[in-house]
């Protein structure tokens, strides 16, 4: 995770919007606190003042409920930086009038609209996020560091200062007048300086934020980008939804999963008093819930490694669900922690995937209305589950019953939590089922795989052999083929790269007359999906070791560079022909571009594809290994297997835990 987070932060761009959004959000949670305050102080009455904080964060989020939609349709089709800009110059302005006013009911009413501009950045934020990175991949690793800073350091960093200019305020006997809203001014002038910040920093030091995966089209009179009106823009949102059973099955399941974990927080303080646990008991579901919500966000990474997130998705909601049901039959705490920090995790790891698709499979020109409909749904969803689960409990009477001689109370919490669960469940079937892209395998096999932390395609395993040139990847990956195979091991296969397949390639080429970069790249991806699926998958399936070179890298990295084709594109065409498979174990032979031929009309072919690759590698190191490739074959194949060696001894690889990495002969 360090390295993957140090990868991401390389990314000048992604690191000015991190501190850029350290800023806004330290602005948010100090808002909070200094109107909830101000709130307080404004009126005597002692019932008004208990409700000053509920007041403040009512308003605050009302936007977000009735008009999240909007934010997207501005994050689509507008400049993403001016939206976000204006959106902070403006919070600046009502903040600075909240105070200048000084009424209570314009400190509501600016409270609202501060909530509208908040309602604009968010979703322009969040869209522009996956076009700052280098690759998809680091998409999720961007979000977990973007939920961090929005919910952890800069929470911590608010309220710490908060405190620290209140408290040397009192201490100090600081009052700029009698009713002491003078240091609450002084705080809330803070806080529209670092929206004016922001908004400076946005404008002059992260230009990228405007950038676009692609551009709108022209408009056929003008030649100028044509953009549909706002109605037509909903209703694209919406066939966009109704068209596409991947985000169907994400709004679907995303209902279950909120609702799931509303109704949990809804009824946990009755709950805990069925457990005869009292404010203890309370406390600690509480804890387990947001620990495990900590756990399935970092942890949720290493299990794509197992499962696609599509499937990924579907599984955590079932599993939430589960738990659910577990809940409900719990007759003690020490029984229900468990499950809570399972559901914790759970909704969790369904959160941080359900963002991640968006942000990785999404187009550009919807992913900001998906994300606002995405984060709408989840608020009026986890607050309307909330309001109602009170509701639901009181209808049922409390009986006491004596289990296991321990005395529990049976009230309306136990089938509300039971109700919850099944409907989680059924929700979460219908998501696996509307997202699922790969059919033949059950939804019970995917959950023995996750349970267990293995891949599905059993106990085989892929090595890539990737580098700068064919000459190279080729000679290494036959003879580390040559080496890995003995007596006592496993099978050994040895896939070639499909560009090098002359016979399949050319024929198809040269039958069709194709020429162009795309078309060679459409049929390259057509007989590597081919040879995944015709020898490499059934070869991991009987536990075979697999050693391919130049799998997907390499070819991606050579097409982007000399026919300077999008990466992105063409990573996504590499998942769709191997099925997102990656290989376990990637080699990457590191030569200096310095000493390789120079490629014919392009000097500087060598070094830009030697470049791509090692950002490929720092990018995910857990799967890279880095070799060295300059010297004799022979020294370069004894690195190659000394690295194969450690990493399989690390597997537990049978056959190779009593051997010493042997230098390869020629």
């Amino acid at each position: 995770m360090a390295a993957r987070a140090r990868s991401v932060l390389s990314i000048r761009p992604f690191r000015r919007l991190w501190g850029v959004t350290f800023l806004c959000s330290m602005g948010d949670w100090m808002t909070l606190l200094a109107l909830s305050g101000y709130a307080s102080k404004m009126t005597g009455d002692y019932k008004a003042q208990s409700f000053a904080f509920a007041g403040v964060v009512l308003t605050q989020l009302l936007p977000g409920l009735l008009f999240a939609p909007l934010g997207g349709l501005f994050a689509d089709r507008f400049d993403r930086r001016k939206v976000m800009a204006f959106a902070d110059v403006g919070r600046a302005l009502l903040l600075v009038s909240i105070v200048v006013v000084g009424s209570p009911i314009w400190l509501f009413a600016g409270n609202f609209l501060v909530g509208c501009c908040a309602l604009l950045w968010i979703p322009s934020k969040d869209a522009a996020v996956p076009n700052l990175l280098r690759r998809p991949d680091q998409v999720e690793t961007a979000n977990q560091l973007g939920l961090v800073m929005t919910y952890g350091i800069s929470v911590v960093s608010g309220a710490g200062l908060y405190a620290l200019i209140t408290g040397v305020s009192n201490n100090l006997s600081l009052s700029f007048d009698d009713t002491g809203l003078g240091i609450v001014k002084v705080i809330l002038f803070l806080i529209a300086a670092l929206y004016l910040a922001s908004a400076i920093l946005i404008v002059t030091r992260i230009p990228e934020l405007s950038r676009r995966a692609s551009a709108p089209k022209a408009d056929a009179e003008g030649g100028e980008p044509a953009h549909s009106g706002f109605l037509a823009m909903i209703r694209d949102a919406g066939r966009f939804v109704r068209t596409t059973p991947m985000v169907r099955g994400l709004l679907i399941g995303m209902l279950g999963a909120i609702a799931a974990a509303g109704a949990l927080v809804g009824s946990a303080q009755a709950y805990a008093n069925s457990m005869l646990g009292g404010d203890a008991t309370f406390g600690l579901l509480f804890v387990a819930l947001f620990v495990g919500l900590v756990s399935g966000m970092t942890g949720s990474p290493k299990l794509v490694q197992k499962l696609p997130r599509n499937r990924m998705f579907g599984i955590a909601i079932v599993v939430a669900g589960f738990s659910l049901f577990m809940l409900a039959l719990a007759p003690h705490p020490v029984v229900a922690l468990p499950f809570v920090l399972l559901l914790g995790a759970c909704a969790g790891a369904a959160f941080l995937t359900g963002v991640t698709i968006i942000g990785t499979e999404i187009d550009d020109s919807v992913r900001g209305r998906i994300n606002a409909i995405y984060q709408s749904m989840m608020k009026l969803v986890l607050a309307g589950s909330m309001a109602l689960t009170p509701v639901l409990v009181g209808l049922v009477r409390p009986h006491s019953i004596t289990l296991l001689g321990r005395e529990m109370i049976v009230d309306g919490t136990r089938p509300v939590l039971l109700g919850a669960g099944v409907l989680a469940t059924l929700v979460g079937v219908v998501a696996y089922r509307q997202m699922d892209d790969r059919r033949t395998e059950s939804i019970l096999a995917d959950l023995r795989a996750a349970v267990r932390g293995k891949p599905r395609r059993g106990s085989g395993l892929l090595i890539a052999i990737e580098g700068n040139t064919h000459f190279d990847t080729a000679t290494q990956a036959s003879r580390l083929a040559e080496w890995l195979r003995g007596p006592g091991r496993k099978e050994v296969l040895l896939a070639t790269d499909p560009v090098l397949d002359d016979a399949k390639l050319r024929a198809v080429l040269s039958g069709a007359q194709l020429s162009s970069a795309r078309a060679h790249a459409l049929v390259a991806a057509a007989v590597r999906a081919d040879l995944v699926e015709r020898e490499i998958r059934p070869a991991l399936d009987r536990g075979a070791l697999v050693v391919m070179e130049r799998f997907v890298d390499s070819p991606l990295a050579h097409l982007s560079t000399a026919a300077d084709l999008d990466a992105a594109e063409l990573e996504g065409l590499a998942n769709w022909a191997t099925s997102r498979l990656r290989p376990d174990i990637t080699l990457l032979l590191d030569r200096d571009p310095a000493t390789l031929p120079p490629r014919p009309g392009s000097a500087r072919h060598h070094w830009h594809v030697q470049g791509v690759l090692a950002d490929m590698a720092a990018a995910d190191p857990d799967r890279y290994v880095v070799v060295d490739g300059d010297g004799t074959v022979e020294e370069v194949a004894h690195r190659v297997s000394a690295a194969v060696y450690v990493a399989l001894v690390t597997r537990g690889v049978p056959g190779f835990a009593e051997d010493e990495p042997a230098k390869v002969d020629a």
